[in-house]
Parts: structure tokens; C-alpha cells; sequence
């Protein structure tokens, strides 16, 4: 069976591998293991090969190289028209060739691909949406339209898309889904912690503006004014690194905050088990991994209202959603804090409802895709 798989995610070559953002390829390498060629369509990625990046596990793969593209500019209008035919072509060539389509949306590659996958209504389709599927919230045009064409099944035949949670008049092709990190075997048991000394904060993703890594800068400094022990650790990259360097150096709080950049997935991993909290302010997300990974050690997640955070939290009682509203938040998050059983018992909840999406659940979710034929 041949994948073609369409995706705006970047690829550094090395060596005759093809490696991307680990989280994307940990996912991709289980739908490989089902197929015998991959027709991989996507960018290439210039530079070395970081920390976060894994490579693509399968013999047989036929890399595809178009150019990436934006609209976000008159020049890159420009060159997004001049690139256009190309990339339309090669998407349509792979289609063409495959057995199996599968898009990764949202994204301008997506964008493209949902347009050509129109011309193939007979073959077996997926398409993974790792955005807000939220009609109601915020979002791009761009995002929109591809939301649109995706739910239409009169233009998108035969294609099942994938969504995080669970939405109302939701078209039949929408199937609610998940991602994963962990495998049934890491269900090593937890020793549940208790905020009684010093209390152990988590941000994990990239420090851009829509993950909001300044305001967890600020809440932390807020509960520190409050004579709270609190020690925040950030774990990413991005262009808000200098903003945060500046802000706690002029606030002193560099005993208090410290940026460890892209870490292994294993140094992640061992400061969730030591964490009481992890921290995700974002303002948008589709399913947040993070938050459901922390919630597998017995981290307690401090969150924001959107997409599916309300239902992965059960509306607080796995967690702390949050308003934004610095006041409010130090509030809540000191409730949490002076009473250990409220906390313990947001611990636990969170660590039983996440240990059921394992990698091998999704694994086997994947199989049911990938083999309807």
C-alpha cells in the first residue's frame, strides 16, 4: 500500500533520513508501519537538526520537495504565485500514485491539499486537523476555509477527519480523536506530590505570543509576591525568548524562572514527575499534548478555555482553567495550593482519565484508518 501524505511540516535531510518536529513524526511513524511506500510531500528545512526533531522511520520513503509558501505579505504573495503550479502538481502526482491520501491540517500545504484531494472522491482518505475545530472561535481564513472544504461532504468524498473533541452539527465525516505520548508500559505508578514546600511550575511549547509563555512569567510572580515558594521552569524556543530574558532580568527573578530551551523528550518527561503544575496560557490549541502528558505523571494543569482544554479538564475538576485575569488566576491557583486534598484529588482524576489514551490505543485507532479500504 502507498501513503501519500501532504503536510507543511519542514524536513531536514541527513544522510538519506528525513527528520521534523518530534511530536509530528512519533505520530507519523505509526500510520508508516502500515503501509509499504510513504509519498511524502512537504518543504525542506535548512540548518541543524535540533533537540525536539526525530526522524521518519520507514525504508521507503519518496520524498516530494516543494517550496513553503505564505500569504502573509505582497512578496510572498508573489512568490506563493509562482510556486503554486509546482506544488499543485506534485500534490496531484502523489495523490494520483497512492492508495491511501492523508492531509495535515491546518496549514497552506493543507490548504492546497483539500482543493486537489476534490479530484480523487473514489480513494481512502484521512485528514488529521491538529488546530481548534471550534466553529466559534477566532481563527484565520485560511483556517476556515480549509474547515469548510474538510466538512463538506459533498466536495471531500470518502475522507474521515480526524478533530480534537467533540462538536455539536459536526458533518458525518468528522470523527472526535486524540494524540499520545505514552505507551501502556510507562504506566509506572505515581507518587502523588503535595504543594506544602516549594511549589514546582511547568510551560512546555514554544515561547511565541500565542502560547502566552509571559503571562506563566507573571502568574508565577504574582504568587511569589504572595509569599508563595514557587520555582517555574520553561522548556521551548522561540521569538518571545529575548522578551522573557529581559523581563526577568528586570524583575529579578532569575533565581525563580529558568529557560531551559528544547530539552529531550526524556528531560521533559522526569521534570513532569517532579512538577506539582504545568502552565499552558495559549491562546489557541487543537489537542494540547502537553497537557495531557503532564497530567500522566500527577501534574495538575493550569489552562485556558480553548478548543477541547474545558473537556480534557472536565471543566476544573482536573484541572485549573484559566481567565487570564492575573488577580483571578492567583486566586484560584492559591485555592489549589491551600487545600492539598482539592489538589490530590485534580492529580489523580487527571492521571486516570489521561492513561487511557496511550499510544497503543491510538495505534490501534490508526490500523482501523489506514486498512479501511
Amino acid at each position: 500500500m502507498k501513503i501519500a501524505l501532504i503536510t507543511h511540516v519542514p524536513h531536514i535531510i541527513r544522510e538519506n533520513r528525513y527528520y521534523a518536529y518530534g511530536p509530528y513524526v512519533k505520530e507519523m511513524n505509526l500510520w508508516f508501519q502500515y503501509v509499504d511506500t510513504v509519498l511524502l510531500v512537504a518543504p525542506v528545512q535548512e540548518g541543524a537538526i535540533s533537540a525536539i526533531d526525530l526522524p521518519c522511520q520507514h525504508s521507503e520513503i519518496d520524498f516530494r520537495v516543494v517550496p513553503a509558501f505564505s500569504l502573509l505579505s505582497v512578496k510572498e504573495r508573489c512568490k506563493t504565485i509562482i510556486h503554486l503550479p509546482r506544488i499543485v502538481r506534485e500534490i496531484y502526482k502523489a495523490m494520483r500514485e497512492a492508495d491511501h491520501i492523508h492531509l495535515r491540517c491546518p496549514g497552506n500545504m493543507g490548504l492546497v491539499a483539500c482543493w486537489v484531494q476534490i479530484l480523487f472522491p473514489k480513494k481512502n482518505k484521512t485528514a488529521k486537523y491538529a488546530g481548534n475545530w471550534d466553529a466559534k472561535s477566532k481563527q484565520p481564513w485560511s483556517y476556515r476555509l480549509q474547515k469548510w472544504i474538510l466538512s463538506n461532504t459533498w466536495l471531500t468524498r470518502n475522507m474521515k477527519v480526524l478533530v480534537y473533541g467533540e462538536w455539536e452539527n459536526a458533518s458525518s465525516n468528522i470523527v472526535p480523536f486524540f494524540t499520545a505520548t505514552y505507551h501502556d508500559s510507562d504506566k509506572k505508578e505515581v507518587l502523588l506530590r503535595t504543594p506544602d514546600t516549594t511549589i514546582n511550575v511547568l510551560f512546555v511549547g514554544t515561547l511565541s505570543k500565542g502560547k502566552r509563555p509571559l503571562y506563566a512569567v507573571q502568574l508565577t510572580e504574582a504568587l511569589l509576591q504572595s509569599g508563595y515558594d514557587v520555582r517555574l521552569e520553561l522548556f521551548g524556543e522561540g521569538t518571545e525568548r529575548e522578551n522573557l530574558e529581559n523581563y526577568i532580568r528586570e524583575n529579578r527573578l532569575q533565581q525563580y524562572i529558568v529557560l531551559h530551551g528544547n530539552r529531550e523528550a526524556e528531560i521533559v518527561e522526569d521534570a513532569y514527575r517532579k512538577s506539582h503544575f504545568l502552565i499552558l496560557p495559549s491562546q489557541s490549541e487543537g489537542w494540547p499534548k502537553v497537557v495531557a502528558e503532564a497530567m500522566f505523571w500527577g501534574c495538575v494543569p493550569l489552562a485556558t478555555k480553548v478548543s477541547c482544554v474545558p473537556s480534557m479538564l472536565d471543566n476544573g475538576k482536573r484541572g485549573v482553567l484559566l481567565s487570564l485575569s492575573i488577580p483571578e488566576d492567583r486566586a484560584f491557583v492559591e485555592q489549589c495550593i491551600n487545600n492539598h486534598s482539592d489538589y490530590r484529588e485534580k492529580a489523580r482524576q487527571g492521571m486516570e482519565w489521561s492513561r487511557q489514551f496511550t499510544l497503543d490505543y491510538f495505534e490501534r485507532e490508526i490500523e482501523k484508518m489506514i486498512k479501511k479500504q
